[in-house]
């Protein structure tokens, strides 16, 4: 991505970017690099708390993005393209075994509107 975008014109960049931006931000304002395979569509990956505030997936070009969401030992909890699918029907389930497993983390009832924030102590 950033050997084509150094060899276009600023026009073509500005295109580029918004059609195939580097990253996704963020209601926290953290930023997530997305990622383009070849075989798969794009991607982003992170700790499902920093997807709390999102009603809606992230898309691009109208398509919204594969999440991959991690639970808080950075480890693949679920992949998605309907988030707002998502928070209703497997959140809830998940909330409760990941709040007995993390005490400390932030899982509140309404993700989709919650502050995005890892710890209970940061909300």
């Amino acid at each position: 991505h950033h050997l084509l975008a150094a060899a276009l014109k600023p026009e073509d960049k500005r295109l580029l970017e918004r059609h195939a931006p580097d990253a996704v931000a963020l209601p926290n304002g953290q930023r997530l690099s997305i990622h383009y395979p070849d075989d798969a569509p794009p991607w982003v990956e992170s700790y499902l708390q920093d997807f709390f505030g999102l009603a809606e997936t992230p898309a691009l070009a109208g398509k919204p993005l594969v999440i991959r969401l991690w639970a808080p030992n950075r480890r693949p909890l679920q992949v998605t393209d309907d988030l707002a699918g998502f928070w209703e029907r497997h959140y809830p389930d998940l909330r409760r075994s990941l709040s007995r497993r993390y005490p400390k983390h932030h899982w509140p009832d309404e993700p989709s509107s919650a502050r995005a924030a890892r710890l209970k102590r940061h909300v």
